[in-house]
C-alpha cells in the first residue's frame, strides 16, 4: 500500500495499492502509444492527400495542354502521322485518277 502525499504535510492523504499505481501507469503508457499511432497515422494520410493533390494538379495541365500539342507528342505518334499523310496523298491520286477514268468513260458513251 502506497501512500500519496498531496499537499506536503508529509502525511500520506491518498492510500494507493502498488497493483493500482502500475495499472495507471500502463494505462496512461497505452494512451500515449494510441496517441503517437493515430498521430503518424494522421500525418501519414496528410502526405498522402497533398501527393493526390499534386498529380491530380498535374493530371489537369496533361488532360489540358496534351491534345493542344503543347507537351509534345511520342514518337509513335509521329511515325502514325506520316502514314496519315503518306495515305491521304495516296488517296489523292487515286481520286484524281477515278475522276479522269470517269471522264474517259463519259467521253466514250458519247462517241457511241
Amino acid at each position: 500500500m502506497a501512500k500519496i502525499d498531496i499537499d506536503g504535510d508529509g502525511k500520506g492523504d491518498i492510500n494507493v495499492d502498488l497493483k493500482t499505481l502500475i495499472g495507471i501507469g500502463m494505462g496512461l503508457f497505452s494512451i500515449a502509444g494510441v496517441y503517437f499511432t493515430l498521430l503518424s497515422q494522421i500525418q501519414a494520410l496528410e502526405v498522402s492527400v497533398m501527393r493526390m493533390e499534386a498529380e491530380q494538379k498535374m493530371n489537369s495541365e496533361f488532360r489540358i495542354k496534351w491534345p493542344r500539342g503543347e507537351l509534345g507528342a511520342l514518337p509513335d505518334d509521329a511515325e502514325q502521322n506520316l502514314r496519315l499523310i503518306y495515305i491521304e496523298k495516296t488517296i489523292e491520286k487515286h481520286n484524281l485518277q477515278v475522276d479522269e477514268l470517269k471522264l474517259k468513260v463519259k467521253s466514250l458513251e458519247d462517241c457511241q
